[in-house]
């Protein structure tokens, strides 16, 4: 037989392979795919079916630089992921053909690992997202992977204990290959959910994994910390090490890692003394860096050493709340008068001075606070954040800020809501917010980390004195949390349980989207009786027969009855339709009057003095 006929040794199986020693996994994919000119907006997984030569390329130079395991190219190959791009429908294709493009390239010198990484939602009742929903999105992904023959998944990167057990789920209902496990940490060392280091190596022990670890998010010196306190308790489970190459920085347009391959593979050394059996790199990490770590790996034993881990002193129990009624006027005010609210739409420009007349001229007219809209219907237009601040310092009128889920990540929500409590901010109304597509830039992209319910969950903690990880933040806040209702929703039952969930969560208040139909108001409020919150009517003027229409046939969450758009019809238009729309608004409003706490006057285009001419009934 000459030489060409000798096929390699086959490699051995994860598990064998694990007993034997430190095996080092591969570094980034998506890091490799941007240098070459990939860019960050495009669907890096897809590229396993149309550009299958550059992404078996990036493996073989791992390959070459001496990687035992190579992740596939798969890590959002999930329908969460890809559903944006509009390739949820080839989930198990991408999977099962970046399994393939990984085999080929290890050609027998390396194991392959199924990379499955978070589903960029959290789960309820933090998001939206149900267990058994991600369990399915998870599956998905699992048998595209094992089709295209890894060995080994490796469920990475992910933010929090549900999804893990989410994806593990997945996977034993489709596999018994091995499956590792990665969690990512902050720089307070615990997940972003406040999950320990400890707490999740003792939670994963029950599991049927073989594998714990991190990474990601952090570098190597941070990560070393949490790998010693999860090392500390690990008795059956392995431990993994993947950082980070440091935090990059922007260099002539791109981003660029700092960390070098020898810093690196020194921290690989100091990984392996802590317990670590499987090292690798993250965000940042090339072949050059792998192949430091290999000959680190080569020059090192295995020696785990003993680290005492000393707990924070700093204490994580919630903090009982402020009373409601001491967080602000409104909050003072309610169940003791009958309060009124006027919404206010935020300029389109940068000039706040027509509004500001208008929030003067609710102050003057003894209402009690200004609602202001956050980018109503999806379109652009100034912070609503800005515009409350400028209405309580410069008018000295209490407000009611609107925050929509649409615009920001959960970093970008707490950054928000602590900022606006500092500026001097206390009534906020949570709302999930109109997708963008039905405003002016339908091609924006909506986050919807968390829906309403998971804002209202935000604020409670933050009441609570902690952050959503469970760090204290300081003294409790005083946020008065608002909530939103639709009492002529067609499921009536379905939106009174979604009402009861916000209750659950923390609402305090409750503002109803508007209402022409008393009988309808009188059976949404026997219908929540039992949760005993204040309720604020949603009272709108009509502005003309065609306002009615628009806001019935074209406005989300806007139900106007026939006979009232027919009254609105025969009012004809200009005064005498204003006239007619006032005079809708003031029946709906005295004939509840009794029923609820107060009003939330909602004036077309923010005419003011319509909203004044309604409440003047109560008067």
């Amino acid at each position: 037989m000459s030489g060409s006929d000798v096929k390699p040794a086959p490699v051995k199986g994860f598990v064998e392979r694990l007993a034997e020693g430190v095996v080092v996994c591969d570094g980034a994919m998506g890091t490799m795919l941007y240098a070459r000119g990939v860019f960050v907006n495009r669907c890096f997984d897809e590229l396993n079916l149309s550009s299958p030569a550059l992404v078996r390329a990036v493996h073989e130079e791992y390959v070459d630089a001496g990687a035992d395991l190579l992740e596939t190219n798969t890590f959002g190959a999930q329908r969460f992921k890809l559903g944006p791009h509009g390739f949820d429908t080839q989930v198990r294709k991408i999977n099962r053909e970046g399994a393939r493009l990984a085999r080929e390239a290890a050609q027998g010198r390396a194991l392959v690992a199924g990379s499955m990484g978070p589903l960029g939602k959290p789960l309820e009742p933090v998001g939206n997202v149900t267990f058994d929903e991600a369990v399915a999105a998870y599956r998905e992904q699992a048998e595209g992977l094992a089709e295209g023959g890894v060995d080994v998944f490796a469920v990475e990167t992910i933010p929090a204990l549900d999804q893990a057990r989410a994806a593990v789920k997945a996977i034993r209902e489709v596999s018994a290959l091995p499956v590792m496990v990665s969690l990512t940490f902050t720089e307070e060392g615990t997940t972003f959910y406040g999950d320990k280091p400890e707490d999740v190596v003792r939670t994963l022990e029950d599991w049927d994994v073989a594998v714990v670890g991190a990474n990601c998010s952090q570098g190597p010196q941070p990560m070393l910390e949490t790998i010693q306190r999860m090392a500390a308790v690990a008795q059956r489970l392995k431990l993994s090490a993947m950082p980070n190459a440091g935090a990059p920085a922007m260099v002539d347009g791109r981003y660029v890692y700092l960390c070098t391959p020898e810093y690196m593979a020194s921290y690989a050394r100091r990984f392996i003394a802590a317990g670590v059996t499987i090292v690798g790199g993250c965000c940042g990490t090339t072949p050059a860096h792998i192949k430091n770590l290999v000959r680190s790996v080569r020059m090192v034993q295995p020696a785990r050493q003993v680290v005492t881990i000393v707990e924070p002193t700093v204490a994580k129990e919630a903090l009982p709340p402020i009373p409601r009624e001491a967080k602000s006027p409104l909050a003072r005010k309610l169940g003791r008068k009958f309060v009124v609210s006027v919404e206010l739409d935020p300029p389109k420009g940068a000039d706040p001075g027509r509004i500001l007349e208008r929030a003067q001229h609710c102050k003057d007219t003894e209402i009690d606070a200004v609602n202001v809209a956050d980018g109503p219907r999806a379109s652009a237009r100034m912070s609503a954040q800005s515009m409350c601040v400028l209405m309580q310092t410069k008018v000295g009128i209490d407000t009611i800020l609107h925050y929509t889920c649409r615009d920001r990540n959960l970093l970008g929500i707490q950054s928000d809501l602590l900022g606006a409590y500092a500026l001097g901010l206390r009534n906020i109304l949570a709302i999930t917010g109109d997708p963008p597509k039905l405003g002016d830039y339908p091609d924006a992209t909506a986050v919807y980390d968390v829906d309403s319910i998971g804002l209202i969950r935000i604020m409670d903690h933050l009441n609570h004195g902690r952050d959503l990880a469970g760090n204290a933040i300081g003294p409790p806040l005083r946020i008065h949390i608002g909530c939103g209702a639709d009492p002529s929703k067609p499921d009536l039952e379905k939106e009174v349980r979604r009402l009861e969930e916000k209750i659950k969560a923390g609402a305090e208040y409750v503002m109803t989207q508007p209402v022409y139909d008393p009988r309808t108001v009188e059976r949404f409020l026997g219908m929540i009786r039992h949760l005993d919150r204040p309720v604020l009517i949603g009272i709108l003027p009509l502005y003309s027969h065609k306002n009615a229409e628009f806001l019935h046939n074209e406005v989300p969450g806007m139900t106007i009855p026939e006979d009232i758009r027919e009254r609105m019809r025969k009012a004809g238009s200009g005064e005498a339709a204003q006239a007619e729309g006032v005079s809708i608004a003031q029946e709906a409003l005295m004939a509840v009057r009794d029923l609820v706490q107060g009003a939330y006057v909602m004036p077309p285009f923010n005419k003011v003095e319509l909203a004044v001419r309604v409440i003047d009934a109560l008067r």
